[in-house]
């Protein structure tokens, strides 16, 4: 087939056409009004979400603050066979909040620090311990992966219900074309004899 031949096949259903039936008109909307919104809403979606997350993540990093701590018990090493990276562990600490009150918590920590060692901890607005805000290079990231991931559930199910409408137009179709060969086939029977 030529590339007009193979457009005009595509587009059958807009044109008139005494087979058309009215399933064929309504499967022809509902393939567009998919489309449609797998390009406009999935992009949307993604836009949106990248740019809630990245709004959360910023209020983050304005609003959580390192703080010097004060390690109160001692974090022996763990005693396992392959060391990770971030082997940590939760211990208790003691810290000094920018108001001048003294607070205690528990956090993680390295493993292997004694009792007395300083560190740096996090906490948020109200003073409470949390971990650190991601940088700007991270929450750019994770604001780009969350967008992508609403982007796409938004695709997945805009196309499963399209998938679905159009399975429910062919049965409506098989059902009519079942009902009318009951009522046209024994009138083309051969008689032989």
């Amino acid at each position: 087939m030529r590339g007009n031949e193979r457009a005009k096949d595509r587009l059958w259903r807009w044109r008139s056409n005494p087979m058309r039936r009215r399933e064929d008109i309504v499967e022809a909307w509902v393939v567009l009004a998919v489309w449609v919104v797998v390009a406009v809403g999935g992009t949307v979606a993604g836009l949106v979400t990248a740019h809630a997350a990245d709004e959360v993540l910023s209020q983050q990093r304005a609003e959580r603050r390192s703080v010097r701590a004060v390690l109160l018990t001692d974090v022996p090493h763990r005693e396992v066979t392959v060391r990770a990276a971030d082997d940590k562990a939760l211990a208790k600490v003691r810290w000094t909040a920018p108001d001048g009150s003294t607070h205690t918590g528990r956090t993680l920590v390295n493993t292997g620090q004694k009792a007395g060692a300083g560190l740096t901890v996090w906490q948020d607005g109200r003073g409470t311990l949390t971990t650190p805000p991601p940088s700007p290079t991270g929450a750019a990231v994770e604001a780009g992966v969350l967008g992508t991931a609403a982007g796409l559930a938004l695709t997945g199910a805009t196309l499963a219900a399209g998938a679905v409408a159009r399975w429910r137009l062919d049965q409506r179709r098989i059902t009519a074309w079942d009902r009318e060969w009951e009522s046209v086939g024994p009138t083309w029977g051969h008689k032989t004899g």
